[in-house]
């Protein structure tokens, strides 16, 4: 944990305390060496994105342990290649050997003899990754990697890949072999990982559009993502086969499946079918036009983009530092003791026992800027700075987002001003203003300007309706988009789900230690042999962490992802997934996350570049040594780590936007110094879902947190959107109740379980509901199967239920 978490303060004053006079000043100086990288970095030039770039994306693919598998895959290739064609590369053929040759790879996926289907795979792999061999650059690479892929696809070779991935995942055989061994290595899952790069080498670049793409090759892709989401393999989507696999491995049956790429996989076929955040905001758009709501106020991601990042917090070493100079300057210049006095009596919230200062100092290290006494200077009172204006330039004029304001928030104020002045109160009546003053109806008409209505509010609105009148109601019209698809296909399963998710969540992330991982996510990066000089465990060293923080980078995409798609298609379907995360206890999984060093999570040098897809299979490799190794690459931070942590803090602003009994889980899990930490990345997106949930816990906070944090406070009034009548800097809110997790997650249980038995469950309809046949003439007409034992003793029936019973016609006739 770094010096500037909870507690730090605190550390560092007992430190000074026991240092002589002479090293303490060379103590602060080696720690404002050490900090200086966190209290003056420059802003992080990071653009948030649906992924990375596509040469990314691709090399995240393979570990580095795999490298030697590219030259196997050349060599599958070129063995087939050469019984067919002997004297032309494969560069130099026309259309149509290509689409021959092709036809014979995918015939030869059907032969029963394992060792050769899994020649054939790798040779269609090879063909997949661009056929390398015969490329003298990248940009090469890649053209042959479109065109094949392509190709490929046309042949039919996806739907044979899902049908050999099947097979293998219901491997019984390798399944109980992998549960055996001791130590399950990257041979364990070889022919599942040939498959896995080969779908996701498809479903990527497929994605991937360009505008030099020819019109056969756009509509193969449309094709393509409306197959991937529709149940045609195996009767369900894709993604649906691939969250089995998940829980498989996590439940233990099968624990050689190589995890990254399976989920890899899941992630980009999610993206590719359910659409990105631009393609989000564009159906978020057409629903509010097709339910008549007034258009969104702004562009959301554009807001975002144009925004700068504050001042990160300063750090304990920089606030000690700030006392020394301070205490030096008060002797050299032999400041009479009145002004001492005068200086003591500026901080009304010093007292006199050092226990309390120290425990100023840990909350103050986390505000957003040091905010330094009239007397750190040499003058009493300084005369003011003047700025240049250049300076002046870049801030904004006003705030960035345009307030909201809710219905209930109308009608909480017209109840609390009825009540006030009148009162009475008129429950839902947000139109009547008779009996109260001009100010309150002045304050209502801006309340009403700013009134925004959710998609979210009309669904529910729609669902109670259905509830009240399920026969007058009618039939529900539900869209069978990819959303409803995918939400229908993992419903019976989706606590599972979720728990598996979180379960390699927790084993991937940095803070874990080794005795909490119950589950082994490093079969497919573990090699057969171990590594035996300190160059080799340098370099596995470096593939297990970057595998590591591509599992967490996987998995936040995959939730988020998720949750924002399921909102958008019905608010019930997202909050039956947001429940079952936070009943797998996902709050304070995120919380233990970001409880660690994160500005060296987000600056880790987890890559070796020249190992990396397709720079290694074209380019002469450098002799690794140690200090290359340790050096790692230029960037200024890593892409993939800072993509992760804003995904994990959207994720819990999604879980508890709105839910005082969440929220207050972010209290009770003491997640302000946490959150603080991660202000230190000057990143705007990072600071703004940071200040957001600090933001909705401040009223529980206290007053002494917001007095010890007033430019926290400051940062969350300029970035963060305001909400017209929200007091979220005081403790006057209405929500502000006891706290009753139970009641408030039941009620909204209850409401999500009616939800889903009422559209999905159609076993469970009530009899009473159901339509009823009243025509005589086809009631009769029916045919009724009657068993044989009744057929042979038809004839007793007949005396026993209808000769032998008297019958009053007198009383049926009426």
């Amino acid at each position: 944990m770094d010096v500037g978490g909870n507690g730090g303060g605190l550390i560092v004053n007992k430190q000074r305390a026991m240092l002589p006079n002479k090293s303490r000043g060379e103590f602060v100086r080696n720690q404002r060496k050490d900090s200086e990288g966190f209290s003056e970095s420059p802003d992080l030039e990071f653009e948030y994105a649906d992924t990375d770039k596509w040469s990314a994306e691709l090399s995240e693919l393979y570990s580095y342990t795999e490298g030697p598998e590219f030259l196997l895959n050349r060599k599958c290739f070129e063995e087939e290649f050469r019984t067919h064609v002997s004297d032309k590369k494969w560069t130099e053929l026309d259309v149509a050997q290509h689409r021959a040759h092709a036809m014979r790879l995918l015939d030869g996926l059907e032969v029963i003899t394992r060792e050769k289907r899994l020649k054939v795979s790798r040779a269609i792999l090879y063909m997949v990754q661009g056929t390398f061999a015969e490329c003298s650059s990248e940009a090469e690479v890649q053209h042959w990697m479109r065109y094949n892929i392509f190709l490929l696809l046309d042949v039919g070779t996806f739907t044979a890949l899902v049908e050999l991935l099947n097979m293998e995942v219901d491997n019984s055989a390798a399944c109980s072999s992998a549960v055996r061994k001791p130590a399950i290595s990257l041979a364990d899952s070889t022919d599942l990982r040939v498959l896995l790069n080969i779908m996701y080498l498809m479903v990527v670049t497929i994605q991937q559009e360009d505008p030099a793409d020819s019109p056969d090759w756009r509509a193969t892709r449309e094709t393509f993502k409306t197959e991937l989401g529709s149940p045609l393999y195996n009767n369900e989507p894709i993604s649906v086969m691939l969250f089995g696999m998940v829980t498989k491995f996590c439940s233990g049956h099968a624990p050689h499946f190589p995890m990254k790429k399976v989920l890899m996989l899941l992630w980009k076929s999610i993206l590719f079918t359910l659409g990105g955040f631009e393609q989000l905001q564009n159906i978020k758009v057409s629903k509010r036009e097709e339910l008549r709501l007034p258009p969104l106020p702004e562009d959301s991601i554009r807001v975002i983009r144009s925004m700068r990042a504050a001042s990160p917090p300063a750090s304990a070493s920089d606030l000690i530092e700030q006392q020394q100079k301070r205490a030096r300057r008060e002797h050299k210049s032999l400041i009479k003791q009145d002004n001492l006095d005068a200086f003591n009596e500026k901080d009304p919230y010093k007292s006199d026992d050092p226990r309390e200062d120290e425990d100023d100092n840990d909350d103050n290290d986390n505000s957003m800027e040091a905010e330094p006494f009239p007397m750190e200077r040499d003058e009493v009172m300084p005369p003011p700075i003047l700025h240049p204006p250049s300076e002046r330039v870049n801030f904004p004029k006003g705030l960035p987002w345009a307030p909201k304001v809710r219905e209930k928030d109308i009608e909480h104020f017209l109840e609390s001003s009825r009540s006030k002045f009148i009162g009475y109160t008129l429950g839902n009546d947000t139109d009547t203003v008779v009996g109260l003053p001009r100010p309150i109806h002045e304050s209502i008409r801006t309340l009403k300007q700013h009134k925004y209505i959710s998609i979210a509010e009309i669904q529910i609105a729609k669902e109670d309706e259905f509830q009240k009148t399920p026969l007058s109601g009618g039939e529900e019209d539900v869209e069978m988009c990819s959303t409803e698809l995918l939400y229908q296909g993992i419903l019976p399963s989706l606590p599972q789900y979720m728990i598996a998710l979180l379960k390699i969540l927790l084993a991937a992330a940095p803070t874990s230690k080794a005795k909490t991982d119950s589950i082994n996510i490093l079969a497919d990066v573990l090699p057969e042999e171990m590594p035996t000089t300190v160059l080799q465990s340098m370099k596995l060293g470096v593939d297990v962490n970057r595998h590591k923080e591509i599992i967490v980078k996987a998995i936040s995409a995959i939730l988020l992802l998720l949750l924002k798609h399921f909102k958008l298609n019905h608010v019930y379907q997202f909050e039956y997934m947001a429940q079952h995360l936070v009943f797998a206890n996902c709050i304070p999984l995120i919380l233990k996350f970001f409880n660690q060093n994160i500005i060296s999570y987000i600056t880790a040098k987890n890559s070796i570049s020249v190992l990396d897809f397709p720079y290694c299979v074209v380019h002469e490799l450098p002799e690794l040594t140690a200090e290359s190794l340790e050096a790692g690459d230029n960037n200024q931070f890593c892409w993939r780590n800072l993509f992760s942590c804003i995904n994990l803090l959207r994720i819990l602003n999604k879980l508890t936007k709105w839910k005082h009994s969440r929220t207050m889980m972010l209290v009770v899990f003491k997640s302000a110094p946490i959150l603080k930490r991660a202000l230190k990345v000057k990143q705007a997106m990072m600071q703004l879902y940071v200040l957001k949930l600090l933001k909705v816990q401040t009223k529980y906070l206290g007053r002494q947190w917001r007095k010890s944090n007033m430019k926290t406070m400051s940062a969350i009034y300029q970035k963060v959107r305001h909400r017209l009548n929200d007091d979220w800097a005081y403790g006057n809110d209405l929500d502000a109740r006891p706290w009753d997790f139970q009641a408030e997650e039941c009620a909204l249980r209850a409401n999500i379980e009616r939800f889903n038995s009422r559209r999905y469950d159609n076993n469970q309809r009530n009899p009473d509901f159901l339509p009823v046949d009243n025509c005589l003439q086809s009631v009769l007409g029916q045919r009724v199967d009657l068993p044989e034992d009744f057929q042979m003793n038809y004839d007793l029936w007949l005396e026993r239920e209808v000769f032998s019973k008297p019958i009053s016609w007198e009383e049926l006739l009426q």
